[in-house]
């Protein structure tokens, strides 16, 4: 069973987590692979065998490290583009990042974390990175907590209520910054989930009035000053607005 309840092919099961492990590295030693996923090296060297026989893994001889093959891009250069925001969004994301001189991030939410579909990087010399597929905590950030306040009452009630929760972060305290958020319609993080970094972030609502992600603008706390996110704000909602029209 997955974690859903629904039943799963075991063996497919093992290959996708032995691929997912490249979300976090982009190469990895087979034994290193066998302690991430938790698997016997013998099955974990058979599986990498099969996935680069098809091409979705290369090895690296000299080093004997594996990647991700080319198969893996065959794959998601035939993704439809037709209703995705990472897709659609980044023309007005290049047009905010030209305007702000910040890198410009687009987050979706998965359960209890975000994770970046889509970014624009700053070209200025002291910026802040920020990978695509990273997958965040849902409880820290701007764009986190704009996911939170405006999706669903019950899917807000149930992360709270998430025995998971940070015992750090005061649910009552944290409630109040939702309303606000909610109030003023973006949100706010200084150094809140990495030392010296900042983000501003705007919901990105589609034609049907439903939440779909968070465009968020961050950069270094000594450039990106509370005074400042607040002044960018009117550019960085109304980017919010033009790239939810194209969404169904």
């Amino acid at each position: 069973m997955g974690d859903d309840g629904k039943p799963t092919v075991r063996a497919v099961e093992r290959a996708l987590d032995l691929l997912l492990c490249f979300t976090v590295r982009n190469e990895w030693a087979m034994t290193e692979l066998a302690d991430k996923v938790g698997l016997h090296k013998s099955t974990v060297h058979r599986m990498l065998a099969t996935l680069e026989d098809k091409g979705f893994v290369t090895r690296d001889e000299l080093s004997d490290r594996y990647r991700l093959g080319l198969r893996i891009w065959e794959l998601s250069a035939n993704m439809s583009g037709a209703d995705d925001p990472a897709v659609l969004g980044l023309p007005e994301m290049e047009k905010l990042r030209d305007l702000l001189g910040e890198t410009v991030s687009l987050y979706i939410r998965d359960n209890s974390e975000r994770i970046r579909i889509q970014a624009v990087q700053s070209n200025q010399a002291v910026r802040r990175v920020a990978p695509i597929g990273v997958r965040l905590p849902l409880y820290v950030g701007a764009s986190s907590k704009v996911l939170i306040a405006f999706d669903e009452q019950q899917k807000q009630e149930l992360l709270l209520a998430d025995p998971t929760w940070p015992a750090s972060i005061d649910r009552r305290l944290f409630r109040e910054q939702l309303d606000e958020i909610r109030s003023l319609g973006y949100a706010t993080s200084i150094e809140e989930r990495e030392a010296g970094a900042a983000a501003v972030a705007a919901p990105v609502f589609s034609r049907s009035n439903k939440l779909v992600a968070a465009l968020s603008v961050s950069g270094p706390a000594n450039r990106l000053t509370l005074e400042v996110m607040r002044e960018h704000v009117p550019a960085i909602m109304e980017s919010a607005r033009r790239l939810g029209t194209m969404l169904k």
